[in-house]
C-alpha cells in the first residue's frame, strides 16, 4: 500500500507531507485547493512525462516520494532488476532546473520504463476523466479476464503472441532479402559461370603472358638463337672451340706460374657456365614451335581474362578469385535464405497450435463468466441508482489472433428498460459513466491484486441515496484494497477509515496548497461543511453525526 507521500517544489506546493494507512482514505477540499496538484505529482511516480514548468522555484529541483509498503511477491522484479529489496520501498521523481528528470527506486537510479512496470503493480489512479478506458477492447478483456481468473493463461499467450509476431515479422524481412536475392540471381550466376569456366584456380597468368609472347615471337626467337648456337659450335672459330684451347692453354701456364692459378680457375667456371648456358639454349630453342592452335588457345584466355579484369574493374587475379568466390557465397546465401523461411513458416506453425489452443482456454473461461459479470455489474447498478440498467458482454470469433487471444469484445449497454442494448460507448450517458465505471472497479478490485486504488471524484453528479451507496461500495471495495478517494460528497467522506483535507493557504505572501489530516472532531465539520457549505449548522452536525454511525 502506499504509506507515505512527499511532495517538494511542485506547482503551489513548497513541502508537502504525508502518511497513509489501510482502508478507505478519504481526501477532500474545495475546488482549486490543489487536490489535482498532488494527483499530478503522483503521476510522476507512474512514469509520466515530467514539466519543468511544474518547478515553483526555478533555481531549484522539484522532488516527488512516495513509500510503499511491499509484500514478497514483488521480491522477483526486484532481483530480475538488480535493485535493493526492502518491505518499505522509497520511490521518488527528480525534476531538474534543467528540464530532465530522473527516478529513483530506493536510492538506486532506473528508467522510466523500469519504474513505469514497478509502479502500474502497486498503484493505479482514476479520474472521472478517464471513463473511455471503458470504450476500449484492452479495458474490457481486462475486466471480463480478471473476473474469470484468465490472469496467467494471458500471460503465457501475450508471451507466445509476441514471439509469434517476431517471428511474422522476421519471416517478412527473410522474405524480402530472397525476392532482392532473386532479382539478380540470373545475372550473378552468369558472372560465377563465366569466373568458374576459366577455372582461375589454375591459371599462372604471368607464365599465360610468357607462353603467349614466345608464340607470338616464335619465328623471331628462333632465328637469333640458331645463330647464337651456330657461333658457338663453329668448327676452329667457334666460341666453344676457343674457350676450349683458351683453357687448355691457361691451364699449362698455371703449371709453371703460382700466380696464373686463381686466373686459371676463374676462366674455368666461365666456362662451365657458358656450357651450361648453351645448354638451356638448346633446350628452350626445342621448345619453341609454331603451334597456331596454342597460339589461339593462348590468346583467347588472355582476352577472357584481360575482359573479366576491365568488367569487374580489377588488375589482378586474385581479385577475380575474391569475386568468384563472393557470388558463390551469395548463390549459397539464397539457398540459406530458403531454408530459413522454411524454418520460421515451421516455427509460425507451431506457434499458431499453441496460440489456438491457449486462446481457446481463455475464450472458454470468458464466456462461462459472462453471465457473472452481468449479475454483479446490473446488482451493482441498482444500488447506485441505474435500476433498469442492462449490461452484456458480446464475445466473437476473430479471423487473426491478437493480443488478447483470437476473439472481438464489446461491452453493451441500455440504461432504459425496453432498448435494445447497444455498445457502451454509444449508449451511456456523461452522468451513467462514473457509476459504469465505479461498479467495473468493484469487479476488478475483487480479483486484481493492486495495492492501492486512487479514485479522483469518480462520483461527481451524483446525490442523495445513490451517494450514500457509494459511499457504502468503496467502504466494501477497501477491505480488500488500500482505496484512496477524492470526493466532493459527505456520503463518501463520511465512510472514511481516515480522512484528510486539502487546503491553499497564503504564507509570506505567497499561495501554497498543504494536505493535513482530521481528527475525529474535524472529520465531522468537514462533512458537516460539504452538506451545509461554508457555514456550518447544526441541522449539518447532526445529518454529519448520522452519517458517520
Amino acid at each position: 500500500m502506499l504509506s507515505r507521500i512527499y511532495i517538494k517544489n511542485f506547482a503551489l506546493i513548497d513541502t508537502l507531507e504525508v502518511s497513509l494507512k489501510n482502508g478507505l482514505q478519504v481526501i477532500t477540499g474545495e475546488t482549486g485547493a490543489g487536490k489535482s496538484i498532488i494527483l499530478g505529482a503522483l503521476r510522476l511516480i507512474l512514469g509520466e512525462r515530467a514539466d519543468v514548468k511544474s518547478i515553483a522555484k526555478a533555481e531549484e529541483k522539484s522532488v516527488v516520494e512516495t513509500e510503499f509498503s511491499l509484500n514478497n511477491q514483488f521480491k522477483k522484479f526486484f532481483i530480475e532488476n538488480d535493485l535493493d529489496y526492502e518491505l518499505q520501498t522509497i520511490i521518488r521523481r527528480e525534476i531538474l532546473p534543467s528540464g530532465k528528470s530522473r527516478a529513483f527506486i530506493n536510492d538506486v537510479p532506473v528508467t522510466l520504463d523500469v519504474l513505469r512496470e514497478l509502479s502500474s503493480q502497486l498503484i493505479d489512479i482514476h479520474s472521472q476523466f478517464e471513463t473511455s478506458n471503458l470504450f476500449t477492447s484492452e479495458y474490457q478483456f481486462k475486466i471480463i479476464d480478471g473476473l474469470s481468473d484468465n490472469k496467467k493463461i494471458i500471460e503465457e499467450y501475450q508471451q507466445e503472441f509476441s514471439e509469434f509476431q517476431t517471428l511474422k515479422l522476421l519471416l517478412k524481412k527473410l522474405k524480402t532479402q530472397l525476392s532482392e536475392s532473386n532479382k539478380e540471381s540470373d545475372y550473378k550466376e552468369f558472372l560465377l559461370n563465366e569466373l568458374e569456366e576459366l577455372k582461375l584456380d589454375d591459371v599462372d597468368y604471368e607464365d599465360v603472358q610468357n607462353q603467349l609472347s614466345i608464340q607470338e615471337n616464335a619465328g623471331m626467337i628462333s632465328e637469333n638463337v640458331g645463330q647464337i648456337l651456330s657461333r658457338f659450335h663453329q668448327e676452329e672459330i667457334g666460341i666453344l672451340s676457343f674457350f676450349n684451347e683458351a683453357t687448355h692453354k691457361l691451364s699449362k701456364i698455371s703449371e709453371v706460374s703460382t700466380s696464373f692459378a686463381e686466373l686459371d680457375e676463374r676462366l674455368e667456371t666461365t666456362f662451365v657456365e657458358l656450357k651450361d648456358i648453351i645448354s638451356e639454349l638448346e633446350h628452350e630453342a626445342e621448345r619453341v614451335e609454331i603451334n597456331p592452335e596454342n597460339l589461339v588457345y593462348l590468346t583467347d584466355l588472355n582476352n577472357k581474362i584481360n575482359a573479366l579484369f576491365l568488367k569487374h574493374n580489377v588488375s589482378d587475379l586474385n581479385e577475380l578469385i575474391e569475386i568468384r568466390n563472393q557470388l558463390a557465397g551469395d548463390q549459397k546465401g539464397a539457398s540459406d535464405l530458403e531454408l530459413q523461411i522454411e524454418e520460421t513458416e515451421e516455427n509460425i506453425s507451431q506457434k499458431e497450435k499453441t496460440l489456438q489452443s491457449l486462446a481457446a482456454k481463455l475464450s472458454k473461461n470468458r464466456h462461462k463468466n459472462v453471465p457473472v459479470f452481468i449479475k454483479k455489474v446490473e446488482s451493482l447498478l441498482k444500488k447506485l441508482g441505474l435500476e433498469k440498467a442492462k449490461v452484456d458482454i458480446e464475445l466473437q470469433d476473430a479471423d487473426e489472433f491478437n493480443q488478447f487471444g483470437k476473439e472481438t469484445i464489446q461491452l453493451l449497454f441500455q440504461a432504459n428498460s425496453g432498448f435494445p442494448l447497444k455498445p457502451i460507448q454509444t449508449a451511456i450517458s456523461g452522468g451513467e459513466r462514473s457509476r459504469v465505471m465505479l461498479a467495473v472497479k468493484k469487479i476488478i478490485a475483487e480479483s486484481d491484486e493492486l495495492p492501492t486504488l486512487i479514485l479522483d471524484e469518480i462520483d461527481t453528479g451524483v446525490s442523495g441515496k445513490v451517494a450514500e451507496e457509494i459511499g457504502n461500495l468503496m467502504r466494501e471495495m477497501s477491505e480488500d484494497m488500500q482505496l484512496i478517494v477524492i470526493s466532493h460528497l459527505a456520503q463518501v467522506a463520511a465512510k472514511g477509515n481516515d480522512n484528510y483535507k486539502v487546503v491553499k493557504q497564503d504564507i509570506s505572501g505567497k499561495t501554497q496548497s498543504t494536505i493535513i489530516p482530521l481528527s475525529s472532531e474535524e472529520k465531522l465539520n468537514e462533512i458537516a461543511q460539504l452538506l451545509s457549505g461554508s457555514k456550518i449548522t447544526e441541522a449539518a452536525l447532526a445529518q454529519a453525526k448520522e452519517l458517520i454511525g
